[in-house]
C-alpha cells in the first residue's frame, strides 16, 4: 500500500484533486471530516475543546459552532496583539486526528494491499505529520484565487474573504515551504481539466509505487 499525504493552502483546491484521485481507484479521508466527527458531543476530544475554549463556542443544542470556534482560535486575541490560540486547538485535536487517520491507513491496506490511500489535511507539515506518509501531493494556486475561490465556497464578499484567507494562511506554511518538502506538486490555478491531465498523469506512478511496496513487503518466496 502507498500512504499518500495531500495537502495545501487554504482554497487551493485539495478536495478537487481528492476526488480526482478516488474517481481513479484511490481511497480517500479528509482529516477536516475526522476533526468534525471527534468534535461531537461526548468524545474527548470535544470535552478538552469545551473546557479550553469555554461553552460561548456551542450552540443551543450542545454542538460545536464552528464559527464560533474559528474566530475563538484565529480571532479577537491576536488582533488585540496576543498570541493566536490556534496552536492550543491544534495540540487538543491534531493527535487525536493523526491517530485516527493512522488506524484508517493500515484497515485499507489489510483490505487492499495494493491500495493508495490518501489524506487530505491543510496542515500536514504544520501538524509534523509527514512522517506518517510514504509521498507527499501538494496543491497550489495563485493567491488572489484562493480569495476568489473561499469568496464563492462561504458566499461573502472580496475584501471578508481576503481577511479570512490572510488569517488562515498566518497558521499556514507558505506554499513555497510545502512545496520543497512535496514528492509530488498539483498546479490547480488553471482549469478544471488542466488539473485533471496532471492528476492522470500521476495517477499510473502512484500506481507503480503502491504495486512496488506491496511487492516488498510481501517478500520474496512468499506463499500463501
Amino acid at each position: 500500500m502507498l500512504k499518500v499525504g495531500l495537502t495545501g493552502g487554504i482554497a487551493a483546491g485539495k478536495s478537487v484533486v481528492g476526488e480526482m484521485l478516488v474517481a481513479l481507484g484511490a481511497h480517500l479521508i479528509q482529516a477536516d471530516h475526522i476533526a468534525h466527527q471527534l468534535m461531537q458531543p461526548g468524545e474527548a476530544v470535544y470535552q478538552e475543546v469545551v473546557r479550553h475554549f469555554g461553552s460561548g463556542i456551542l450552540n443551543p443544542d450542545g454542538s460545536v459552532n464552528r464559527s464560533r470556534l474559528a474566530e475563538a482560535a484565529f480571532g479577537p486575541a491576536a488582533d488585540a496583539g496576543k498570541a493566536s490560540r490556534i496552536q492550543e486547538l491544534n495540540q487538543i485535536v491534531h493527535p487525536a486526528v493523526v491517530k485516527r487517520q493512522e488506524d484508517w491507513m493500515n484497515e485499507v491496506g489489510r483490505r487492499e494491499p495494493h491500495a493508495i490511500a490518501v489524506v487530505e489535511a491543510a496542515l500536514i507539515l504544520e501538524a509534523g505529520a509527514a512522517h506518517q506518509f510514504d509521498r507527499l501531493l501538494v496543491v497550489t494556486c495563485r493567491p488572489e484565487q484562493r480569495v476568489e475561490r473561499w469568496a464563492q465556497r462561504v458566499n461573502v464578499d472580496q475584501e471578508s474573504a481576503r481577511r479570512e484567507v490572510q488569517r488562515r494562511m498566518a497558521a499556514q506554511l507558505p506554499d513555497e515551504e510545502k512545496i520543497r518538502a512535496a514528492d509530488y506538486v498539483i498546479d490547480n490555478s488553471g482549469s478544471l481539466e488542466d488539473t485533471e491531465k496532471q492528476v492522470r498523469a500521476l495517477f499510473p506512478k502512484l500506481q507503480a509505487e503502491a504495486a512496488s511496496r506491496s511487492q516488498s513487503q510481501e517478500g520474496p518466496g512468499t506463499s500463501n
